[in-house]
Formats: structure tokens, sequence, C-alpha cells
């Protein structure tokens, strides 16, 4: 399997994907991940978010796996919400992104049928 990606799936209108692109960036490589590439990808339509993992603006997507799964899958372009230590926020932060990581599938692991 090629190299591991790590998609920041988002609306235009959202205020956090840039941060949050940032977040995983740095988590990836106290993680000691460096390697995982982190990109981006505008959704400009439900039907491009109901060919992704998206969950809400922004989902970040490890190889194509929600890294912060819940039933919250929508085809909505809308916002996200994440419950963080520091109460409701926009986006995880760094140390949840890396708790993510390090729970989430290997590579190895078959990728969902969006």
């Amino acid at each position: 399997m090629g190299r591991m990606e790590l998609e920041v799936l988002h609306i235009e209108d959202c205020p956090n994907w840039h941060e949050a692109g940032v977040r995983a960036s740095h988590a990836l490589s106290g993680a000691g991940r460096p390697d995982v590439r982190v990109t981006y990808r505008l959704l400009r339509t439900p039907d491009e978010a109901a060919t992704t993992a998206f969950a809400g603006s922004p989902t970040l997507a490890l190889d194509g796996v929600d890294l912060f799964p819940s039933d919250g899958r929508t085809a909505d372009l809308a916002c996200r919400v994440y419950v963080t230590p520091q109460g409701l926020a926009g986006l995880p932060t760094e140390d949840q992104i890396i708790d993510a990581l390090a729970k989430a599938p290997s590579a190895s692991s078959p990728r969902p049928p969006f």
C-alpha cells in the first residue's frame, strides 16, 4: 500500500478547516508519523460529501476513515462539533488527534465502501 494520507474534509464556509490541518500535522509529528501526508479537500456539493467519510466540517479522515467516528456521517454541508476537554469546539485538540491516531486501524486494514 502507498503512503498514508490524512485528509481534512471541509466546506467553504468552515472557519476551522485550516487550523484542523495544522493541528493534524503537529499531531502526526508528535506521534512519530511525519510520513503521513496531510491534504485538504473542499466539498462543494452533498453528492461530493456522500462519497467520503464526511461527518461535518472539518472531518479528519485517515486513509478514508474518520478519525473521530460517530453516527454523524452526513452529506449535509454543515459544521462539525467536537467534544473536547475544554467543552464543545469546532475542531479536536492536538492531543485528541494523537490519541485518535494511536487507535486508528493500520494501513493494511480495508477501506470503507463509500
